[in-house]
């Protein structure tokens, strides 16, 4: 099967990030004035294919510039709040648009985030908002089983999370390294409805079953529709890009007649201390809008209005008939240490 050349980000090391931290603000330096414009420092953890059309719509509307730093795939959330952490006492970011919700708990913790409500954020639902107002969700994507129809047969096809430890699959899954991003998040999120030993049992079983552990979703999406493997977990917005591709897969929406399926919204929050509070706020009102949640559903990442009455993504990624895992935002930060042992323990020894 010919390989597809995915547009996908270089890998980031781990050890570069500390590094990268140094250097934020040389980088953010080397953007210029802006010649007179009002500014605002934005990290974003999304994917600048998908958020650059939302940032240009912000300039034009406010006439307001922003300044842009990214990471690279695999490690970019991790890599962002690295930066956060370490430049805590002189901040250089205004605002944090984070493709997920987990490392929007850990700065909330650091004490890196400054509590605003903003009127955007009517309508979006208040179990995907910071009861004090130091993050809003937006614009969600949902972790799904990605399948091979060349490679799994009719009436084999995965339903649950606990399919993919079957013997039918055994050296057939994928899955990203559950150590970051949102694979560590399903992780956290699994700890916290099946009760830890239950959980660990899973990601035993999955060892046990061979799977093979690719350094990112995309990289585990990039498998399945090579046929390097049949199966992966996977995020919306990787599966849809294997559809867009016409690859020969299907997706699920996994556990509908269980725990149901983890939906993540993307979370936007305003770094305390930030050079320009007030721009940050703007770009604040204007992410959190049901507007940007339309341009984020419309494009190629698929992404999953939380607002009712905002048209989503076509099928099969909308949410309307989606059964939703039931997860207790701030109590999953207090399992993220648990599950970081275990999951070093099982996936990096």
């Amino acid at each position: 099967m010919k390989r597809l050349e995915w547009r996908t980000p270089m890998l980031a090391l781990a050890p570069a990030l500390a590094l990268v931290a140094c250097l934020g603000t040389l980088a953010l330096g080397g953007c210029g004035s802006g010649g007179g414009r009002p500014q605002v420092v934005l990290f974003c953890a999304q994917d600048r294919i998908y958020a650059d059309p939302v940032i240009k719509r912000f300039e034009e509307r406010t006439g307001i510039q922003v300044l842009v730093q990214t990471d690279a795939e695999a490690s970019k959330t991790v890599g962002l709040v690295t930066r956060l952490i370490a430049r805590k006492a002189r901040p250089e970011c205004d605002v944090f648009w984070n493709n997920e919700l987990a490392q929007a708990l850990v700065l909330k913790s650091e004490g890196i985030l400054e509590a605003y409500a903003s009127p955007s954020a009517e309508g979006l639902p208040e179990r995907q908002r910071d009861a004090e107002h130091c993050w809003t969700g937006f614009a969600a994507r949902a972790r799904v089983i990605l399948y091979n129809t060349e490679l799994v047969q009719p009436g084999e096809e995965p339903k649950s999370i606990w399919d993919l430890a079957d013997p039918r699959f055994k050296d057939k899954v994928a899955i990203a390294r559950p150590l970051w991003g949102t694979t560590f998040t399903h992780a956290a999120a699994l700890f916290q409805a099946l009760g830890p030993e239950k959980a660990k049992e899973f990601f035993q079983k999955l060892k046990a079953n061979g799977v093979k552990v690719a350094p990112g979703n995309a990289m585990a999406r990039n498998m399945v529709a090579d046929g390097e493997a049949a199966v992966c977990l996977t995020d919306t917005d990787d599966a849809h890009g294997a559809y867009m591709n016409k690859r020969p897969v299907k997706v699920v929406f996994p556990d509908q007649d269980g725990i149901g399926t983890l939906v993540i919204p993307n979370t936007a929050m305003l770094i305390k201390g930030g050079p320009n509070t007030e721009n940050g706020k703007k770009l604040i009102d204007f992410l959190l809008t049901a507007e940007v949640e339309a341009l984020l559903a419309q494009s190629e990442s698929a992404q999953m209005p939380l607002r009712p009455g905002v048209p989503g993504p076509p099928e099969p990624f909308g949410l309307e008939k989606v059964k939703r895992m039931d997860v207790d935002w701030p109590g999953l930060a207090q399992r993220f240490p648990e599950v970081k042992a275990f999951i070093e323990g099982e996936f990096v020894k």
